[in-house]
C-alpha cells in the first residue's frame, strides 16, 4: 500500500504537488471562515439537566450583565473618597444601557475598601456597554486614590479566553525559533529541514477546511486551532524525520533516488502509516465525549493526523523524487554499534533490575493522581496581573462572604407561593450545608436559590434532584454543571477507553503479528501518562514549587493530556518496533534485534521527542493554569516516554520476554498472515546485520 502510493508520487511528482497545493489553498480559503464561528466557552454538557435549566432561565428572563468594582487601600469614611465614588456612580448611571448602580459598600472588617456593582440593561450590546462602563470607572477613580479593580460578567469571560489564547500564541513564539534551529541540526540541511514544515502547512490548511465544515453542525472550540498547529508541526517532524533518515540510509546502499524512495516507503512508510493510524485512534477517542470542547479537539486532532499522514506518504515521496539528490546519504555503519546499542546491551545484562529501577520511581511520581479532584476552577486559574484574578483576591481579603458558598438553583414550573415550591424550599433548607434559601418569580415559573457551603454542594445538587416534586423542576447553576460534566465523563470514559485500546491493540497486532507487544505497549504508555498526570496534580493542584494550591485539576486537562500523550507514546513505540521487527525477520536473535532496533531508532525517537517537548514547553511559561498544566503534562509524558520508558523499560521487558515478544496463537497468526499489512522489504546490507 505505502509502496503503491510512493510509486505514483515518484512517477507523477508534479501532479501530486498540484493536488496538495489545491488542498492547501482550498483549505485556507474556505477554512478561514471558521475563525468567525469559533466558541470560547463550551463547558455545558448539551442536553444535561443543568444545560436545560440554563436554557429555561434564559427563555423566561434573560440575566442582566453585571460587573463589580472595588477600590481598596482607602479610608471608606473619608469624605473625599465617598464624594469621588458618588461622582463616578452618577456618571456611570447616566450612560446609555446602564440599568442600576448599587450604593458603595464599605469592607465590613477593615473599612479599607468600597465595593459597588453596575447592572446593564438586557440587550444584545450589553457586553459593549460593560466594557465602556469599566473604562469610565477607571478614568473616574484617579481622584479617589487607592487601588481599583473592575471585572465580572463578560469582562471576566473575555479575560479567560484572551489569557488562554495569548498563552498559546506566546508558546508558539517562544518555541518556534528554537525548534527551527534544532530542525536544521537534526536534518543536517536547510532543504531537509523544510520538508516537515511543508507537511505541517498542508495539515493545518486541510484541517481548517474540515473544522469549517464541522462548525456548521456543532460548536468548535477556539483552542482547537492551537491544537491543530501544535500537532501538525509535531507529527510532521516525526514522520519527516523517520522517512528522511531512512531515505539517507537507503541511498547509502543504492544512490539511485527513485529506488531509494520506494524502499523507504516499503519500510519507514509502513511504520508511518501504522503510527499515524494509532495516533488518530487515540485522538478520535475524544469525539466520544458529549462536551463540544473535547469533541472539537478530537475532530481537529484526528483530521490533522490523517492529513499529515497522507502528506508524508505522498507529498514527501514526490519532494524526495524531485530534490532527493541534494540530501546527503548517511554513511553505512553496523547496526549493533553505537551509544544506543551499548545502552541496550547494558540493560540486557540486568533486565529485571533495570525494569524495577524504572517502574518504582515512575509509580511514585504517579501517586498524586490518586488525589486528583476534577474542578471547573475559578479566578485563581488566571495570573495575578489580570483584573479577574485581582478582583477575586480583593474580595477574599475585604469581602470574604462574596467568595464563600456557591448557589444551587432550581427552576420550578409553578408560582412562588404554590405548595410545590413552598415544600421544596422547606426541604432544601433542612439539608446539610445549606445556609439560606431564597424564592422569587422568573416569568411564570419560580427560581429557588440555595446558598450552600462548598463541602456539601455536590450532595445538595443530587439531593434536590432526587426530591419528589410534583411539577417540572430543573436544577442548575455552576455546581450542577460540574456534577453533570463529571457524570458525562464517567458515562463516556469507558467507551472512549474501549475505542482507543481496542483500536490500538488491533493496529499494533496487524503491525507486529504479536499479541504480547501490543499489550506491553499499552501498559508502558499508561505508566508514562500516569507519571505525567501525577506531576501535574503535585505541582498545580497540591500547590508545590511555590504555586498556590487549587481546589482541583481542570476538568479537561487529564482527558486531553491522556489522549495526546497516548497517541504520541504509541508513535514512538511503533518507531522502535518497526526496526526491531525488521532485524528479527532478517535473522537477528531476539536480543540482537532489540539492540539493533534501538540503535537504528534511538536518535530519531529522542530527536522527535525533544522537538515536541520544546513546542509543549512554551505552554508552561504562560499564566493560565489549564494551559500550563497541559504543557507540563505533555512535556513530561513525551520526555519520560521517549527516554526512560523507550530506552530502558522497553529493552528490559523485551529481553525478559525473549522470543515470546513475537508470539501469537496459531489462529491469530493466520489472521495476521491474511490481513496484516506487510511490504516487500530489501535485504539488509551485510554490514548492518547481526546474526542470531
Amino acid at each position: 500500500m505505502t509502496t503503491s502510493l510512493a510509486r505514483f508520487s515518484v512517477r507523477r511528482p508534479v501532479i501530486v504537488l498540484v493536488i496538495w497545493l489545491a488542498v492547501v489553498v482550498g483549505g485556507f480559503t474556505v477554512g478561514i471562515g471558521v475563525f468567525e464561528r469559533l466558541v470560547g466557552d463550551v463547558g455545558l454538557v448539551p442536553g444535561s439537566e443543568s444545560d436545560r435549566a440554563s436554557e429555561r432561565r434564559d427563555a423566561l428572563e434573560a440575566a442582566p450583565e453585571e460587573i463589580t468594582a472595588i477600590v481598596s487601600g482607602i479610608d471608606a469614611t473619608d469624605p473625599v473618597v465617598t464624594a469621588a465614588i458618588d461622582r463616578i456612580s452618577a456618571d456611570v448611571r447616566s450612560l446609555p444601557g446602564v440599568a442600576e448602580v448599587s450604593p458603595p459598600v464599605p469592607a465590613p472588617d477593615t473599612g479599607r475598601a468600597l465595593l459597588f456593582t453596575v447592572t446593564m440593561d438586557v440587550s444584545d450590546d450589553a457586553d459593549d456597554v460593560a466594557a465602556m462602563v469599566a473604562e469610565r470607572i477607571r478614568a473616574g477613580t484617579s481622584s479617589a486614590g487607592g487601588n481599583l479593580v473592575v471585572s465580572g460578567g463578560s469582562l471576566s469571560e473575555d479575560e479567560f479566553s484572551e489569557q488562554a489564547a495569548s498563552d498559546v500564541a506566546r508558546a508558539e513564539i517562544l518555541s518556534m525559533p528554537v525548534m527551527l534551529l534544532l530542525l536544521l541540526i537534526v536534518f543536517g540541511g536547510l532543504l531537509a529541514a523544510g520538508l516537515p514544515l511543508l507537511i505541517a502547512i498542508v495539515g493545518v490548511g486541510g484541517t481548517f477546511g474540515v473544522l469549517f465544515a464541522f462548525s456548521q453542525v456543532t460548536d468548535v472550540s477556539v483552542y482547537s486551532i492551537q491544537i491543530v498547529s501544535m500537532l501538525a508541526v509535531g507529527l510532521a517532524v516525526d514522520y519527516a524525520l523517520l522517512i528522511v533518515y531512512r531515505f539517507r540510509e537507503e541511498r547509502a546502499v543504492d544512490p539511485e533516488v527513485r529506488a531509494a524512495v520506494l524502499r523507504t516507503a516499503a519500510t519507514a512508510g509502513r511504520t508511518v502509516l501504522f503510527s499515524g493510524l494509532t495516533v488518530a485512534v487515540a485522538l478520535a477517542g475524544l469525539t466520544v465525549f458529549a462536551d463540544p470542547f473535547l469533541r472539537s479537539m478530537g475532530i481537529a486532532g484526528t483530521a490533522v493526523v490523517l492529513l499529515d499522514l497522507l502528506a508524508a506518504l505522498t507529498l514527501l515521496p514526490a519532494l524526495l523524487a524531485l530534490f532527493g539528490k541534494r540530501i546527503k546519504p548517511r554513511a553505512p555503519r553496523p547496526a549493533g554499534v553505537g551509544v544506543f546499542a551499548r545502552l541496550a546491551r547494558w540493560v540486557q545484562r540486568r533486565p529485571a533490575l533495570t525494569a524495577l529501577l524504572v517502574l518504582v520511581p515512575m509509580l511514585i511520581i504517579a501517586i498524586p493522581v490518586l488525589d486528583m479532584r476534577l474542578s471547573a476552577g475559578d479566578a485563581r486559574l488566571l495570573p495575578a496581573s489580570t483584573q479577574t484574578r485581582a478582583l477575586y483576591d480583593e474580595l477574599a481579603v475585604h469581602y470574604p462572604d462574596e467568595v464563600g458558598p456557591d448557589e444551587v438553583s432550581a427552576v420550578v414550573a409553578a408560582a412562588p407561593d404554590s405548595p410545590a415550591v413552598t415544600t421544596l424550599r422547606d426541604r432544601i433548607q433542612t439539608m446539610p450545608g445549606v445556609r439560606e434559601v431564597e424564592v422569587g418569580p422568573i416569568g411564570d415559573h419560580s427560581l429557588v436559590q440555595a446558598s450552600v457551603d462548598e463541602a456539601h454542594q455536590n450532595a445538595v445538587v443530587t439531593a434536590v434532584r432526587d426530591l419528589p416534586v410534583p411539577v417540572e423542576t430543573l436544577v442548575g447553576g455552576d455546581t450542577a454543571q460540574l456534577v453533570d460534566y463529571r457524570a458525562m465523563l464517567a458515562e463516556r470514559m469507558p467507551w472512549a477507553i474501549a475505542l482507543v485500546l481496542l483500536g490500538t491493540l488491533v493496529l499494533l497486532f496487524l503491525f507486529t503479528g504479536s499479541i504480547i507487544l501490543p499489550i506491553k505497549a499499552v501498559l508502558t504508555n499508561l505508566l508514562s501518562i500516569g507519571a505525567a498526570l501525577g506531576a501535574v496534580v503535585w505541582v498545580f493542584q497540591q500547590g508545590n514549587l511555590g504555586l498556590t494550591a487549587l481546589d482541583g485539576t481542570n476538568l479537561t486537562v487529564p482527558v486531553l493530556v491522556a489522549a495526546i500523550a497516548f497517541g504520541l507514546s504509541i508513535d514512538y513505540e511503533v518507531f522502535l518496533l518497526s526496526r526491531m521487527r525488521e532485524r528479527w525477520l532478517a535473522g537477528a536473535s531476539p536480543e540482537a534485534a532489540v539492540a539493533e532496533g534501538l540503535q537504528l531508532t534511538g536518535r530519531i525517537v529522542t530527536a522527535a521527542a525533544l522537538l515536541l517537548a520544546i513546542v509543549f514547553a512554551g505552554f508552561v511559561a504562560g499564566g493560565f493554569v489549564p494551559i500550563r498544566s497541559i504543557g507540563l503534562g505533555l512535556v513530561l509524558a513525551v520526555l519520560l516516554d521517549a527516554t526512560i520508558v523507550r530506552m530502558l523499560l522497553v529493552p528490559a521487558t523485551m529481553t525478559l520476554l525473549g522470543r515470546y515478544n513475537w508470539w501469537a496463537p496459531a489462529w491469530l497468526a493466520r489472521i495476521h498472515a491474511r490481513f496484516g499489512l506487510t511490504e516487500t522489504t530489501p535485504a539488509p546490507a551485510p554490514e548492518l546485520a547481526l546474526t542470531r
